[in-house]
């Protein structure tokens, strides 16, 4: 009586290979359109929790009862806010939603760009995708939680607080305030992904940890100098924010490391696979 040998799997078949170029720009339109009902979806939340929102998030920096004055070596004052245009407040009324909506759908808006560049690097199974776009929205969201918990208490009271004259007095913009706020919350955000793309660089081959380590020295100056252009002109408050961006460019290297021995290892399967054959 013969041996059964058992069935064997048919190969993972990638439903973009055959795509055309229009295709792709096709699914590439529906995944941003996807992605931003998520944004407007974080809209609606943050327009229900407005009062919150603006009294709390975005005008508590402006007070001394913020509370992260309390953990922070600063002694607040208050900061004076006026409205120097006519639709001053509505802007920023607006403009407060729409970029609180943005982080609130971020993770949605994430997903499905990811999940339209993965194929391009990886199989495109759901739970890779899924894994990695948490990946991404988890030093997004850090970043910016950094952003508004540490530099921004920092630069809004430095700002306040810095007089040449006794003759002249703070007065900011309502404008003015919120773009400066926006602008310092999302770029930690941004600068919070290095070590995602060392990850990704490095697991297809564009990017070594060996390369990272011999320019180490060149990143440390490159974090001081972005530190010193996101922060005002105060020691302390860049190293606040150089310390975090030299501890993220380390466990950017780790990252890279295992992102290459992983590659390292799919590389010998798949030459040890075509020398069986």
């Amino acid at each position: 009586m013969g041996r059964i040998l058992p069935k064997a799997k048919p190969p993972k078949v990638d439903p973009t290979a055959n795509m055309s170029f229009l295709d792709h720009l096709e699914e590439l339109r529906w995944r941003i359109l996807k992605g931003l009902l998520g944004v407007l979806a974080g809209v609606l939340v943050a327009f229900f929790f407005r009062d919150f929102i603006i009294k709390e998030l975005i005008l508590g920096p402006a007070g001394t009862d913020f509370f992260m004055y309390r953990l922070m070596p600063i002694d607040p004052v208050e900061l004076s806010l006026i409205s120097r245009r006519l639709p001053g407040q509505f802007f920023t009324y607006w403009g407060t939603l729409i970029i609180t909506g943005i982080i609130i759908g971020s993770p949605l808006f994430i997903f499905q760009l990811w999940a339209f560049v993965e194929p391009a690097l990886e199989s495109g199974e759901k739970i890779k995708t899924f894994l990695n776009s948490l990946f991404i929205t988890f030093f997004f969201l850090l970043g910016v939680a950094f952003g508004y918990l540490i530099l921004v208490p920092f630069a809004v009271q430095f700002f306040t607080q810095f007089v040449i004259s006794d003759f002249i007095s703070n007065e900011f913009d309502i404008n003015e305030y919120f773009t400066s706020v926006a602008v310092w919350t999302l770029a930690c955000g941004v600068i919070f992904q290095v070590p995602v793309i060392s990850y990704f660089l490095s697991k297809v081959g564009l990017l070594d940890p060996d390369i990272m380590r011999k320019y180490r020295r060149h990143a440390l100056v490159a974090i001081l100098i972005v530190a010193a252009f996101l922060t005002p002109p105060d020691p302390i408050s860049q190293m606040m924010i150089a310390l975090p961006l030299l501890i993220l460019y380390q466990f950017a290297i780790f990252l890279s490391k295992i992102a290459a021995r992983k590659r390292k290892k799919e590389l010998e399967k798949a030459f040890g696979n075509q020398s069986g054959s």
